[in-house]
C-alpha cells in the first residue's frame, strides 16, 4: 500500500470516528456500539499496528475511562500467519543456518500467529522441546511508517481542534510507539528472558495436578514470584494474563512472553514500598507524599485537596476486609485525582498498574478469598525492614520507615556536600571586633541545635534497636537500646538546664 493510500485510509478513519463521538455526545445519533467499542473497530481496521497502539493505550487508566479500558483491552491480534515458506527463510537468515542443522523437527503450521510474530513447535537435534518465535517480514518498517503517518495527521488534527494539546496526544503516540519498536526486538526480550530465568534459578514451588483444586498454593507462588521482581531484581514481567502464565508438570510457574517488561529503580522500590504501607495503615498524608514520590502526580497541587481525595480513597476500603482491597484500583484512582492535569504518568508505572491489575485478577481467580495484600506485607517484611512492623502505631510506621530511608541516605548526602566544598574551593576570612558577645550567642545556639540534633537521632536509633532486639538483653531490655536511651535523657537534661540557665529558649 503507498504511502499517501494509506495516510488517506488513517485520516478517514480518525475522522469517522471522532465525528461519530461527536454527534453522539451532542445526542444527535444512537448508535448500535458505543464510542468505545467504534474506536476497537476502527483501530482493528487499521491493521496490526493500530492494534497494538490501542493496547498501548489501554495502559492509561489515568487518562482513559473504564468504558475505554475495558474495550481495548479486549483488542487481540487476529492476524492470519505467514506461509511456512517465509518462516522457514526467516529462521534460517537470522541463524546464519539451514533448518535441517538447526533443528531435528520444525512444525510447519504455527502453534500461534499474532501481530507482530508467531510460534512454531521444534525439537532440538538433542531432543528438547523448543518453541521459536518469527518476527514477521518488514513489520519493523510497517510500524515506522504507520506511526510517521499518524503523527502527520494528528498533527493537522490538533490545527483543527486546539483544545486537544492539553492531553499532549503527540508525545502519549511517541511513548506507545517507542515501546511497540521495542516489542519488535526479540534480543530484548531474550535478554529479559534470561534475567528472569538467572533470577529465578533453583526456585521451587508446590507441584500440583490441577490449578483449581490447588489455588490458595499457586496463588500465593505467583504473589512470591511478583515480589521477587518488584522488590529484589526490579524487573518484572508487565503482561501476566493467563495466557502467558503456565504450570509445569514440574509444578513451576512458567512466565511466557518477555515483550512487556516493566523496570523499578531502587528508589522506586521504596517508594512504591511506601506508598503500600500509607495504604494499609490508612495515612493519607504519607499517601500523598509516596504519590508524589512515585510520579503518580506531579506539578503544583493544592495539598488540602489532594489528601481530602487521599482521604476518600481510604475510606472506601476501610469498611472492607482486607482480602478485598485492590492496591491497583487504588493507584488508578490517586492517577486520577489530577483530574487530567497529571497526564504524563511515567511508562514503568503505566506497565506497573497494569500488571497489577492482571496479577490481582489471577490471584482471584486462583483463590478467591485469598488475602493480597497482607500476603504483600508478610511476605515482603525482609525486603521492607525496618519498614514494615506489626502492632505499632501508624504514625510510628512512618517514622521507622523515615528514618530507615534518613539513614541509608545520609552517607550519600554527606559525601557529596563534603566534595561540593572541596571543588568550590572557597575560603572566607572574616575579621571584627567588639562582637565577641555575639559570638558566643551564636555558638551556644549553634551547639544546642546540634546538641539537640544528637539526642533527637540517640531517640529513634535507641527505639529501633528496642524494636527490632538486637544485641545482648538486661532485665528482659536490649542492652544497645537502653544505653542509647539513657544516653539521650542525659543530653536531655543538660539541654533543658543549659536553657534554664540562660533564661531564654
Amino acid at each position: 500500500m503507498s504511502g499517501l493510500r494509506r495516510l488517506f485510509q488513517i485520516g478517514f478513519a480518525i475522522s469517522a470516528w471522532l465525528l461519530g463521538w461527536l454527534l453522539v455526545r451532542l445526542h444527535l445519533l444512537r448508535p448500535a456500539l458505543t464510542p468505545a467499542q467504534r474506536l476497537c473497530r476502527t483501530l482493528d481496521r487499521l491493521g496490526a499496528t493500530f492494534v497494538k497502539l490501542g493496547q498501548g493505550l489501554s495502559l492509561h487508566r489515568d487518562l482513559l475511562p473504564d468504558e475505554y479500558i475495558r474495550a481495548l483491552q479486549s483488542l487481540q491480534d487476529r492476524v492470519a500467519p505467514f506461509p511456512d515458506e517465509v518462516a522457514r527463510r526467516e529462521v534460517e537468515r537470522a541463524l546464519g543456518k539451514p533448518l535441517p542443522e538447526l533443528f531435528a523437527e520444525f512444525e510447519a503450521h504455527p502453534l500461534a500467529a499474532a501481530s507482530i510474530a508467531q510460534v512454531h513447535q521444534a525439537r532440538l537435534h538433542d531432543g528438547r522441546r523448543v518453541v521459536v518465535k518469527i518476527r514477521r517480514p518488514r513489520i519493523k518498517a510497517e510500524i515506522d511508517r504507520d506511526m510517521r503517518l499518524l503523527r502527520g495527521v494528528l498533527r493537522a488534527l490538533l490545527a483543527l481542534v486546539p483544545w486537544l494539546r492539553r492531553f499532549d496526544p503527540l508525545a502519549l503516540v511517541d511513548e506507545i510507539g517507542s515501546n511497540l519498536r521495542k516489542e519488535t526486538d526479540f534480543r530484548r526480550e531474550a535478554r529479559s528472558t534470561l534475567r528472569f530465568a538467572e533470577a529465578f534459578r533453583g526456585s521451587a514451588t508446590v507441584h500440583v495436578p490441577a490449578v483449581r483444586a490447588h489455588g490458595a498454593q499457586l496463588a500465593q507462588a505467583l504473589v512470591e514470584a511478583y515480589l521477587q521482581q518488584l522488590f529484589v531484581i526490579g524487573v518484572f514481567h508487565g503482561d501476566p494474563h493467563p495466557g502467558n502464565l503456565f504450570i509445569m508438570e514440574s509444578g513451576h510457574i512458567c512466565f511466557h512472553d518477555f515483550g512487556i517488561v516493566g523496570t523499578l529503580d531502587p528508589s522506586t522500590r521504596r517508594n512504591l514500598a511506601a506508598f503500600l504501607l500509607a495504604f494499609v495503615h490508612q495515612d493519607s498524608e504519607w499517601m500523598l507524599d509516596a504519590a508524589l514520590d512515585l510520579g503518580l502526580l506531579a506539578g503544583m497541587l493544592d495539598r488540602a485537596e489532594f489528601r481530602q481525595g487521599m482521604q476518600e480513597v481510604i475510606q472506601d476500603y476501610a469498611g472492607l476486609p482486607l482480602k478485598d482491597w485492590s492496591l491497583a484500583e487504588a493507584f488508578v484512582r490517586v492517577a486520577r485525582l489530577g483530574r487530567g492535569r497529571n497526564i504524563r504518568i511515567p511508562h514503568n508505572l503505566l506497565v506497573l498498574m497494569r500488571m497489577l491489575y492482571l496479577m490481582e485478577n489471577a490471584v482471584r481467580d486462583l483463590d478467591p478469598d485469598f488475602n493480597l495484600l497482607q500476603s504483600l506485607l508478610g511476605k515482603a517484611e525482609a525486603v521492607l525492614s525496618p519498614s514494615v512492623g506489626a502492632g505499632v502505631e501508624t504514625g510510628l510506621n512512618r517514622l521507622r520507615f523515615e528514618a530507615a530511608e534518613g539513614v541509608r541516605e545520609l552517607p550519600a548526602e554527606l559525601g557529596a556536600w563534603i566534595h561540593r566544598i572541596r571543588a568550590s574551593g572557597l575560603e572566607m576570612q572574616v575579621q571584627h571586633h567588639g562582637m565577641e558577645e555575639l559570638e558566643q550567642t551564636i555558638a551556644r545556639g549553634s551547639n544546642r541545635v546540634a546538641l539537640a540534633l544528637v539526642t533527637l537521632g540517640l531517640y529513634i536509633a535507641a527505639s529501633l534497636l528496642m524494636q527490632h532486639s538486637i544485641g545482648p538483653r538486661l532485665g528482659g531490655m536490649p542492652l544497645f537500646a537502653a544505653a542509647g536511651y539513657a544516653l539521650a535523657l542525659w543530653f536531655t537534661w543538660r539541654l533543658a538546664r543549659g536553657i534554664s540557665r540562660s533564661g531564654k529558649l
